[in-house]
């Protein structure tokens, strides 16, 4: 990188002194950002932006940077660093700490949110060039891939440690809990008084309660793995109507299917409740927005071609998003939300997501989820055989 820009500035120095003296003589001062001498950097692989540092002005774009951002190098040259990614703290103060050469370069991941577009993430390296003290070289490598792969290694880690740990943790609840409630029910018999036994109630009631949470947290794990040819959007229209039934005003659910999808294998019950899972999270989550009229969820399906799940490669998987314009995940929980018992409502199991990723985690698959106010997107990726 520090080559890369003391090749710049020498460029810049060496091109722009006969510029400057011409332009100088026409009463122009010469920008020497907009100099032809950017060639080399037309065919780096990374996008390349120079930037003025004081006004966060783009003065120079690299063709990767038009393929990557989608702009074209004229209307970034018209746009202000915020424009293009929005407003950054971390990135303008990167700039500054380059301008004010409290730094030579900085070096930072960063997430990018360009304007009605997904959040990108990105490692952001920022040089000063050594010949114009306002102009600073960004250059945007993008890591979505390599930040997607650790979160998924992460979760699929996190699930094969809560499958061990629910498995181990419920047997050894659920016999302690058969003697309690026996001995609640012996001790009912024996009580004189009819009005003791409402303790006694109490003791079974919540010894009931607490087995059926345990046999939720081993259902994943009791019933077998029934595959067959299935269509998605069947599983998708079962679950659109369940919910409309549950939430027939104030809630559209939109459709957005690709009729093109070929069938997948799998087990269609444990997909319907997969997804009726995190639906149905989504509907509890809209209530605000319900009684106001403007709730809405999207459910939308296309093909993804070269996908890594699980450090396995498929030609095709089904990309299934999930998207509510709610209030959000709370920040707190957003890295919690597949574990068992984390919960953002009140009287909430905190299961459904947990069993909703055992079940696609059965199928080969994986659920992903990114969130901020007003949108949440939970994404199923699901290999197509």
């Amino acid at each position: 990188m520090r080559r890369l820009i003391r090749s710049v500035s020498r460029r810049v120095t060496a091109t722009d002194r006969g510029a400057a003296a011409a332009g100088q003589a026409a009463g122009v001062q010469e920008d020497p950002a907009e100099a032809p001498l950017h060639a080399g950097l037309d065919v780096m692989a990374n996008p390349v932006l120079l930037v003025r540092a004081a006004s966060l002005r783009i003065v120079y774009a690299n063709a990767a940077a038009e393929a990557s951002f989608a702009v074209s190098r004229k209307s970034m040259r018209e746009m202000a660093l915020p424009e293009l990614f929005g407003p950054s703290e971390e990135l303008a103060g990167m700039i500054e700490s380059v301008r004010t050469r409290q730094f030579d370069v900085r070096r930072q991941d960063v997430v990018l949110q360009r304007a009605l577009q997904e959040p990108s993430h990105a490692h952001v390296v920022v040089g000063v060039l050594e010949a114009t003290a306002d102009t600073v070289l960004v250059e945007v490598l993008p890591n979505e891939q390599k930040v997607r792969s650790e979160r998924e290694e992460r979760i699929l880690d996190l699930t094969s440690a809560n499958k061990e740990l629910i498995r181990n943790l419920a047997h050894e609840i659920k016999n302690p809990l058969g003697g309690i409630r026996g001995a609640a029910q012996l001790l009912e018999f024996e009580l004189p008084e009819r009005g003791l036994r409402e303790y006694t109630q109490v003791i079974i009631k919540e010894s009931d309660r607490l087995q059926t949470l345990v046999d939720r947290l081993l259902e994943p794990h009791r019933h077998p793995h029934i595959v067959s040819e299935l269509n998605i959007h069947e599983v998708l229209e079962r679950v659109r109507l369940v919910v409309l039934a549950e939430f027939p005003n104030g809630l559209e659910i939109v459709r957005d299917y690709d009729a093109s999808l070929p069938d997948l294998r799998g087990d269609k019950e444990q997909l319907i409740q997969a997804v009726l899972n995190i639906v149905h999270n989504a509907a509890q989550a809209l209530a605000d927005r319900i009684a106001a009229g403007d709730a809405q969820i999207v459910l939308r399906t296309r093909v993804a071609r070269q996908v890594t799940i699980a450090k396995r490669l498929f030609k095709l998987a089904l990309d299934l998003h999930i998207i509510d314009n709610g209030p959000g995940i709370p920040e707190d929980i957003r890295e919690r939300i597949f574990y068992p018992l984390v919960s953002g409502k009140d009287g909430g199991s905190g299961l459904g997501l947990t069993l909703a990723q055992t079940f696609v985690q059965q199928h080969e698959g994986l659920i992903e989820c990114e969130s901020r106010p007003g949108c949440t997107d939970f994404r199923i990726l699901l290999p197509l055989h």
